[in-house]
């Protein structure tokens, strides 16, 4: 969610956000007030704001907001020790450049993705339209064979969902790295459907309707990160 009160500094800011592929912008305000009385009825996880704006501050607006992450965009160094003092995951100076914005985002990607208590889920593009997809429902996901852009998530309860040109490089800065790991180029998997594993393969329990059980090989490039994770 976005916040600055002067238009041409939320277009670029939205603009510059609709670059970085781990950020979706649900709605940008340039009224502090509105935010305030909106955001209980819209999911989201991050807020990107303005400081000083008339008739409110960015600071009060953060502190309505309370467990959300909040990265500060302002003109002005003095407001620094404030907004960290209310663990702010970044304040950034203005202009505000892509790459600026980026490393902050990558903070606040970390802040709420691996923390699976205050984010159960995430919120993606499916062939049926926009998809919760609840850690605790997801078995593995995988490439799908009529088009790599596409990833095929099988849930536990045997059904599967098609997610729409998304990489996996994109899932994974989005997954928690407590409960999912990658293991090759076409595969994601639950860390507890791991039914057995070699330095070089892993069997993961699956729904009936998929067999049972799964043959994965554990990729080179993926196995220290899988064995730290399984330790």
């Amino acid at each position: 969610m976005l916040l600055d009160d002067e238009i041409p500094g939320l277009t670029l800011l939205k603009m510059l956000c609709e670059e970085i592929p781990q950020l979706e912008v649900v709605k940008a305000f340039n009224d502090p007030h509105r935010l305030i009385d909106e955001a209980p009825n819209l999911d989201f996880d991050l807020c990107i704001l303005d400081i000083e704006m008339p008739g409110s501050n960015g600071l009060e607006v953060a502190h309505v907001l309370k467990t959300k992450a909040v990265i500060f965009t302002t003109a002005h160094k003095h407001f620094a020790s404030d907004a960290f003092d209310i663990d702010a995951v970044d304040y950034i100076l203005k202009p505000v450049r892509k790459e600026r914005l980026q490393q902050a985002v990558v903070k606040a990607v970390a802040r709420t993705t691996h923390n699976p208590l205050t984010r159960p889920a995430i919120y993606l593009n499916s062939d049926q339209g926009k998809v919760t997809l609840q850690f605790n429902e997801v078995c593995y996901i995988t490439t799908a064979e009529g088009d790599s852009r596409d990833k095929v998530v099988v849930m536990r309860e045997g059904r599967s969902i098609v997610l729409k040109n998304i990489t996996f490089e994109k899932l994974e800065m989005q997954l928690p790295t407590n409960i999912f790991a990658r293991i090759n180029k076409k595969q994601i998997i639950a860390l507890d459907t791991v039914r057995s594993f070699t330095a070089s393969a892993i069997e993961i329990k699956i729904p009936a309707p998929f067999g049972g059980i799964l043959h994965c090989v554990l990729s080179e490039k993926y196995r220290p990160a899988f064995l730290s994770n399984m330790k």
